[in-house]
């Protein structure tokens, strides 16, 4: 049974007149990626920064790891690693001094310290660089180096902000994979970001926060289900497709969208029910079906959809 790693219940900061997070309750379990999205000042960072006990929540309360984030802010600061659009990185150390300084902090034994910097290192190809000052990296390469740092003491909560930001294609998609990589039944992660599809690609679990409030939570399948039309579906035939389909009983229900001389795009309701039927009937009249795939529904028209509709705050699809 997977076991809480993150929870938050009614969390709140303000800062005099205002309002930064207002409300927010969520909880992510271990194995999950949770994705939080939302625009510049919604209250994404402000979150982060109370979920590792930098900021001290104004009302509410959150756990990490078990800990309490302001009773217990040193047992959270020991079992998270953060990655913030700050990197805090001295420009005057190497890679080597700045990761080992931080190996102390952590409490690390020097010899398991030097061996997951190695680890480290060459996975996300900064080994040659290991003896350069980091004020000669490039902004992509202290964003990597941000996250090795992250990374150094094998945390069971990741909370990364924006981790892919400014990165080139490659170095990007190398940290993508380190982080499907870290997906494990022990550890549970909150990723901030912008890039949709990074994030449609990564979690398990959305939620879009606007003016500090949650106005929208789950998985996503649910999310897609809940706030865009029925699954539109595309099926492409060898031959021209002459058949007449007001007459097949069939496909009522069915809502033709287009068609063209050799394929048909159409809405279907119930798709676990009613596809095999219309495969089914297809074939029965001759047709020469090539391909019958779904059109993909995005994470970004989920997006749009959401912070463009009127919601309950705090509304979860379960």
């Amino acid at each position: 049974m997977l076991s809480e790693r993150i929870f938050a219940r009614d969390l709140c900061k303000r800062f005099d007149d205002l309002v930064a997070v207002d409300g927010v309750s969520f909880q992510v379990m271990a194995g999950e990626v949770l994705a939080l999205l939302g625009p510049n000042g919604a209250g994404k960072t402000t979150t982060v920064r109370m979920l590792t006990s930098i900021l001290t929540p104004t009302h509410g309360e959150a756990r990490v790891a078990g800990y309490d984030v302001v009773t217990q802010a040193y047992r959270v600061r020991a079992s998270v690693g953060v990655l913030t659009e700050q990197h805090g990185l001295y420009g005057r150390m190497n890679a080597d001094e700045y990761l080992l300084f931080f190996g102390e902090l952590y409490g690390l034994n020097p010899i398991l310290c030097k061996r997951r910097i190695q680890e480290l290192l060459t996975r996300f190809g900064l080994v040659e660089w290991r003896r350069k000052r980091l004020g000669e990296y490039s902004k992509g390469m202290r964003q990597k180096l941000a996250l090795v740092r992250a990374l150094l003491h094998d945390p069971p909560v990741m909370l990364l902000d924006e981790p892919t930001s400014a990165m080139d294609p490659e170095s990007a998609r190398l940290v993508r994979d380190a982080i499907q990589d870290l997906r494990s039944d022990e550890r549970a992660m909150v990723i901030c970001t912008h890039n949709l599809a990074e994030a449609e690609q990564l979690a398990d679990q959305v939620a879009i926060i606007r003016r500090g409030k949650i106005i929208l939570q789950g998985a996503l399948p649910e999310l897609k289900a809940t706030l865009l039309h029925p699954p539109e579906y595309l099926v492409n035939f060898n031959t021209p497709f002459e058949n007449d389909l007001q007459g097949s009983s069939t496909f009522q229900g069915v809502n033709l969208i287009e068609r063209g001389e050799t394929w048909l795009r159409f809405q279907v309701p119930e798709p676990d029910t009613q596809n095999p039927m219309l495969l089914r009937w297809l074939l029965e009249q001759g047709c020469e079906v090539v391909t019958f795939q779904e059109i993909p529904r995005t994470l970004e028209e989920v997006y749009i959809q959401a912070v463009s509709t009127p919601h309950e705050e705090g509304a979860r699809v379960a």
